[in-house]
């Protein structure tokens, strides 16, 4: 069922609709995002295009998450 979820957000992405999505699923996220706004105990840590973000995390809390969770 996720997987249709996210096929039919990368459909309506690819249509030009604009989203907010909230999500832990970092390659959907990585796949289709335009900007990574990423939080902490509900402040922003960190925002940037999704290449910067996954390639070159600028805060410690976005390189120790993203070393968590991708094993950068």
């Amino acid at each position: 069922m996720i997987k249709e979820v996210l096929d039919v957000m990368v459909e309506m992405a690819n249509q030009g609709i604009t989203m907010l999505c909230v999500t832990h699923e970092m390659g959907f996220a990585k796949a289709v995002a335009d900007r990574v706004i990423f939080m902490d105990q509900g402040q922003i840590v960190e925002q940037n295009n999704p290449h910067d973000f996954f390639n070159n995390p600028q805060t410690d809390r976005s390189k120790d998450f993203l070393s968590k969770i991708l094993g950068h």
